[in-house]
């Protein structure tokens, strides 16, 4: 009969569980075989045998073993051993299969805890955060939500701790990821969004305004609209209003004028265009005169001109101050022959098109001959010069002579202040408005007619004859603005009257 004691134990190997590897389960059983050798050794038997295959036994995992010599005198012994074998394999296997249960759950049972952690851990992409490390008793609170952070990660800054999720931006509401933060006070800040809160914005190009060379934030500022733009705008062809002065914005197109001048569409809106429109508001003005017992008697014409005809007028005028470079207004003295606006210009585009002109000899009767105004000026603009024209006739007309610039533009600069102050200011000190005498006027046209009517001008209207008032309490010349604040501050505290009556026999304002 061959030897079957090695071969024999392997046979388990081969039917166990695939799930656990051969060379494990063999070296199981070897590690069961050599205890039961070795008991066999110290009961008596062929011990040689057994310690020989002991030695070899870690060395050689494929030799196949010689089993124990059998006594054929004692089968009782043989069945003996061959019983302890089989059980000795049947605890290996045993015991085996109660490993690898133990090892399964063991490991399925970590990968859930792994899995139960990953799901309550607050991942998120912000990089400044750091892992919590609690102690027993360490409890940190959130400086936005002021709950407790018991787990996942937190943010440390500005002396305090936050969620990610609820450090956020004081200005947009967003959490801020980025590493760097801007601060004001104790109000975190996105950098961009405190640089869109604090950094200027040019008002014509809409970008942000560029440091200068020495890294400084320079700008341009309109003392009166507060409209800031970039210094270089000066420089680059911007266009600028004629009567507000605001330069135009990149995205709202000015109107030209056809003659180097551009209107923004706010004062596009009150704009006069051509003599019959101008009407309505010269006589309104006539009246103020007159409800300030200044009553003009002769018919003096009035004609609303282009600015080529305005400049050559003033080259014809024998007499005369004129200090500013753009001449809205001029009350003639000498005859001369004026190109007037017949028939006004309608819009087409961004420009003015189909004007109709026509020339016009006037006649002197009396020491004025005609008063000419520059075109496309708004209603409120428009009145302030005619209001200002028409107290230069009313000096001439009374035997006003030889003042000095001084005193004659500042007083005239006077009577059109105050005629602004009644138009924007109904019921102030300087007389009723005159939108109700002038919104009577059968030839009012529809420019002036739907902002002359009492109460009918607009916010933006009364903010334009806001500053036309500023423009001229602030002028910086010394004719027409020391003029202006001398006459004002003499008018202001003897009246109007009183002080012209000084002015006739002196020459110069009260004191």
């Amino acid at each position: 009969m061959p030897p079957s004691g090695v071969n024999h134990l392997s046979q388990p190997c081969i039917s166990g569980d695939s799930s656990s590897s051969y060379a494990d389960k063999k070296s199981g059983w070897m590690k069961w075989l050599s205890k039961i050798f070795r008991s066999g050794g110290n009961r008596g038997g062929s011990g040689g045998g057994s310690r020989h295959t002991h030695q070899h036994l870690g060395d050689q995992e494929n030799v196949v073993w010689r089993a124990p010599a059998r006594s054929s005198e004692d089968p009782s012994k043989a069945h003996k051993e061959k019983e302890e074998l089989d059980r000795a394999i049947a605890l290996s296997l045993a015991e085996d299969l109660k490993r690898r249960n133990r090892h399964r759950w063991r490991t399925e049972n970590d990968e859930a805890i792994a899995r139960e952690m990953q799901d309550k851990m607050n991942l998120s992409p912000y990089p400044s955060v750091a892992p919590p490390q609690f102690h027993p008793g360490d409890i940190r609170y959130c400086g936005g939500c002021k709950r407790a952070i018991s787990y996942g990660n937190y943010l440390g800054c500005m002396g305090t701790y936050f969620h990610p999720g609820c450090f956020c931006c004081h200005s947009c509401g967003y959490p801020i990821t980025e590493h760097e933060f801007s601060l004001s006070g104790k109000d975190p800040y996105h950098k961009s969004c405190f640089k869109e809160l604090t950094h200027p914005k040019c008002e014509v190009c809409h970008q942000f305004i560029p440091t200068n060379r020495a890294g400084l934030i320079e700008y341009r500022c309109h003392p009166f609209w507060s409209q800031k733009y970039c210094p270089s705008h000066e420089h680059d062809n911007t266009a600028r209003c004629c009567s507000c002065e605001r330069l135009e914005s990149w995205n709202a197109r000015y109107i030209s004028l056809g003659d180097g001048r551009s209107l923004c569409l706010e004062c596009m809106e009150s704009a006069i265009m051509d003599t019959g429109d101008c009407q309505p508001l010269y006589h309104s003005i006539r009246d103020y005169y007159e409800g300030m017992n200044m009553r003009i008697d002769q018919q003096i014409p009035m004609l609303l001109v282009e600015r080529q005809a305005l400049n050559e007028a003033i080259v014809g005028e024998k007499h005369g101050f004129h200090h500013m470079p753009e001449t809205r207004g001029l009350c003639l003295s000498e005859e001369q022959t004026v190109t007037s606006i017949l028939k006004r210009p309608r819009i087409g585009g961004h420009r003015l098109i189909g004007m109709r002109t026509q020339l016009q000899k006037l006649t002197r009767r009396c020491e004025v001959t005609a008063i000419l105004v520059l075109y496309g000026l708004p209603r409120l603009l428009t009145g302030a010069i005619l209001a200002h024209e028409l107290m230069h006739g009313w000096l001439r007309l009374k035997g006003y002579r030889n003042l000095n610039p001084e005193v004659e533009e500042g007083i005239c600069q006077v009577l059109s202040y105050m005629w602004l102050e009644s138009e924007v200011m109904p019921g102030s000190k300087s007389g009723p408005s005159t939108s109700t005498a002038s919104s009577s006027s059968s030839s009012s046209s529809s420019y002036y007619s739907s902002s002359s009517k009492k109460g009918g001008k607009s916010s933006a209207e009364n903010k334009l004859g806001e500053f036309f008032m500023h423009q001229i309490a602030n002028d910086a010349s010394a004719a027409y603005g020391e003029g202006f604040r001398a006459a004002n501050a003499a008018v202001n505290k003897y009246g109007l009257r009183r002080t012209l009556d000084h002015i006739s026999m002196t020459g110069s304002f009260p004191v």
